[in-house]
């Protein structure tokens, strides 16, 4: 097989770390880029990912960008389905491959079925892949549970928790997670929808059901804002005594009318000035009975980035359709050639 052809969309600090970590590899070249925004239009990838040059420039066309005949597109633009759908089957219309990390397209059936359906009618017609990918949803709350219980004889439920520090992430994260409001403005967007806490419970239930033969009944969603006791100050954001530092964000799914699964995942700036140490947590209650501890949590953008990465061989030689990492081999890191002869 010849050198894989990629086009990167979106190049922010997810689609620049994947340009990046790409102008590293071999068997694999990077042969455009999309920016939304005008102010990186005309400058080499290489520039905006902070590497070495690459003689690529960033466009805002994305016909210009297409024209390079790229073999799979990795998608960094949007969180949800119906804001990717468009962008997805633009891809697929030009013959290309989709690796997205909109986070409702891990499991795009929970939140949308007939764009789902769509997505892959639309993928077996063109005779590619479209998968959805991340650290979470995607890996940590999901595939990586799901690869647990391969060693199990039996598992009644899963409990399992992601607790991160939201120091490193801009504005964007800050207010759709609340940081820095009072505890009657946090309320206040959740009523509103403007805080939103995790994307993604319910794409990691109906994963997780899949995988393993539950039918997923319902999921039930809570969120409740983490007060702070002492001052917290990042770059973006100073939380004073008595103020949201971040938000509690937890899911139960059931079965049968039983709960089958519960998922935790406080995402809150500076735990450590409370105390709290980060981490990745699976407990599952089964034959054997499984626990399982990261210290500390893994990095949610640089593991967003490989993850989405790693998977490009895998997608190219999957069956064409709308698949989940559950249908996929298990991820793995490339550290040789992408291209196997």
């Amino acid at each position: 097989m010849s050198e894989i052809k990629v086009l990167v969309w979106g190049l922010g600090a997810m689609g620049s770390g994947m340009v990046s970590m790409l102008a590293r590899k071999q068997g694999v070249k990077v042969v455009a880029g999309i920016a939304r925004t005008a102010a990186k239009a005309g400058k080499d990838l290489g520039e905006i990912a902070g590497c070495e040059p690459m003689g690529v420039r960033a466009t805002n066309d994305v016909e210009e960008a297409f024209r390079t005949k790229p073999d799979v597109v990795l998608l960094n633009t949007a969180s949800f389905i119906r804001e990717v759908f468009p962008e997805i089957e633009t891809c697929l219309s030009r013959g290309a491959h989709v690796i997205t990390i909109a986070e409702e397209m891990a499991y795009p059936w929970a939140a949308s079925p007939e764009l789902a359906e769509k997505i892959d009618s639309l993928a077996k017609r063109a005779g590619k892949t479209v998968l959805g990918t991340g650290i979470n949803p995607g890996f940590v709350l999901d595939t990586l549970i799901i690869t647990l219980t391969g060693v199990t004889r039996d598992v009644r439920h899963i409990h399992a928790r992601r607790v991160n520090n939201l120091a490193p992430f801009g504005p964007t994260v800050m207010r759709t997670q609340g940081v820095g409001t009072t505890v009657a403005e946090f309320e206040k967007g959740l009523r509103e929808n403007t805080i939103v806490g995790h994307i993604g419970f319910p794409q990691s239930c109906h994963l997780i059901g899949r995988a393993l033969g539950w039918k997923i009944d319902r999921v039930v969603e809570e969120r409740e804002p983490i007060i702070s006791k002492v001052e917290r100050r990042t770059k973006y954001v100073w939380v004073r005594p008595g103020d949201v530092a971040g938000c509690r964000h937890i899911a139960r799914a059931y079965s049968g009318g039983r709960e089958v699964i519960f998922l935790e995942h406080p995402q809150q700036v500076c735990p450590e000035l409370e105390g709290v140490e980060t981490g990745d947590y699976i407990n599952i209650d089964g034959d054997p009975p499984i626990s399982m501890a990261i210290r500390p949590e893994i990095p949610g953008g640089t593991g967003t980035i490989a993850i989405a990465v790693n998977m490009i061989p895998a997608v190219i030689k999957a069956q064409p359709g709308l698949l989940t990492m559950a249908d996929l081999p298990i991820p793995r890191a490339i550290l040789g050639s992408f291209v196997r002869s």
